[in-house]
């Protein structure tokens, strides 16, 4: 009698696909991601030929503002009626405004169009397909573009080109979806991070976005909150606050800057048998330190101050180790005082204070500041 071959249990080829599966998933994942990106760099690349062919029409033709208005209108029409959507005059307009804002940090090639725009390809390891690159650190060759189409027709709302380079840059490293981008503008981003620095700090903050390399780097003043839903009174207590904070902890994250990751809420440490409690503690791994987040609802006071500078030295002389850097302590507050600061930590004390906000500020109003204080920095100077 022949012998039956014998065949795996069904539920043990199941759980050995596992890896298998696993494999696959990542790999038909970063593809779909891999070919969206690929889309949206030839979208961009098409749109900035689009702008420059216009341009270069344009010159050709009359100066005339009417002449361009026209010709755009016309266009829009031809190419609507050959391509579909996507063609509109208004979207002719973003095309030719992006050309000439971008032009001068695009490297001109001498070849037709449709040679200028990049190759496909999704055939490599797909972490170095999908990761994002600031202007200073693309190969050469390499697209000058790394955000979306809807990302940069945001972008060209923006006027001051420093601000703007900014914003792309941090939009490209931290991968910040329109959303958020729309969020980091409309919160004055760059205006408070400006005026939380000197003037040689404040331009590589155009250079680079925001780098952090010492305890200073990470403030911002204000920061904005406006996210937790809290409506601006007195009825609140600091628990209420601390709460909404802790339930929408991704926003609080992403406002308190780079490199920030959670570790506790009302962490107690006793000695001479009294117990304290600080409301928020992180660990920055860029800066490889504890930070300490106490939140006051009022002004800020010598004692709150005192007692941040106690929390900060039990940090460092019990929970650091020898490894790490100093802890840093940051109170939030709805109002603070400099003289009361400078009066009472010593100079050079791992301790700072900044105001919050349960609402937008006006970007008008944060400009306003950044101007008085770019005024008072020259004529100290």
């Amino acid at each position: 009698m022949k012998k039956m071959a014998a065949t795996k249990n069904p539920i043990s080829i199941s759980r050995s696909l596992g890896p298998l599966i696993e494999q696959v998933r990542t790999l038909v994942q970063s593809a779909r991601q891999a070919a969206a990106t690929n889309v949206n760099t030839l979208q961009v690349h098409t749109n900035f030929e689009i702008g420059r062919l216009i341009v270069q029409h344009e010159q050709k033709g009359s100066e005339r503002a009417a002449y361009g208005k026209q010709l755009l209108k016309e266009l829009a029409i031809r190419l609507t009626s050959e391509f579909g959507r996507g063609y509109s005059e208004r979207n002719l307009e973003y095309m030719r405004k992006f050309y000439v804002t971008w032009r001068a940090q695009v490297p001109l090639i001498s070849q037709k169009p449709s040679a200028k725009l990049p190759s496909v390809t999704i055939w490599q390891k797909p972490s170095a397909k999908l990761a994002l690159e600031p202007k200073s650190q693309r190969p050469s060759g390499k697209s000058p573009f790394t955000l979306s189409w809807s990302h940069y027709v945001l972008l060209l709302t923006i006027k001051n080109p420093e601000e703007r380079s900014f914003y792309e840059i941090e939009a490209t490293q931290s991968g910040w979806s329109l959303p958020e981008l729309k969020r980091q503008l409309n919160s004055g981003l760059y205006e408070r991070l400006a005026l939380s620095r000197n003037k040689k700090q404040v331009r590589l903050l155009a250079d680079k976005g925001h780098t952090v390399t010492q305890p200073s780097d990470m403030l911002k003043d204000p920061y904005i909150l406006e996210f937790l839903g809290l409506e601006e009174k007195p009825a609140y207590s600091e628990s209420d606050l601390e709460a909404a904070i802790i339930g929408k902890l991704q926003h609080f994250l992403l406002e308190l800057g780079k490199g920030f990751l959670f570790e506790a809420r009302q962490k107690r440490f006793t000695f001479d048998e009294d117990h304290f409690f600080v409301d928020l503690v992180f660990y920055n791994r860029l800066l490889r330190c504890y930070v300490l987040v106490d939140l006051k609802l009022d002004k800020l006071t010598h004692q709150d101050l005192g007692q941040m500078q106690m929390y900060v030295n039990y940090f460092d002389r019990f929970v650091k180790t020898p490894g790490e850097n100093p802890t840093i302590g940051i109170l939030l507050c709805k109002r603070k005082k400099k003289a009361i600061i400078e009066l009472t930590l010593p100079k050079n004390a791992n301790i700072f204070a900044s105001q919050y906000q349960l609402y937008l500020p006006s970007k008008e109003d944060l400009k306003q500041r950044l101007i008085e204080w770019t005024a008072e920095i020259s004529d100290d100077s």
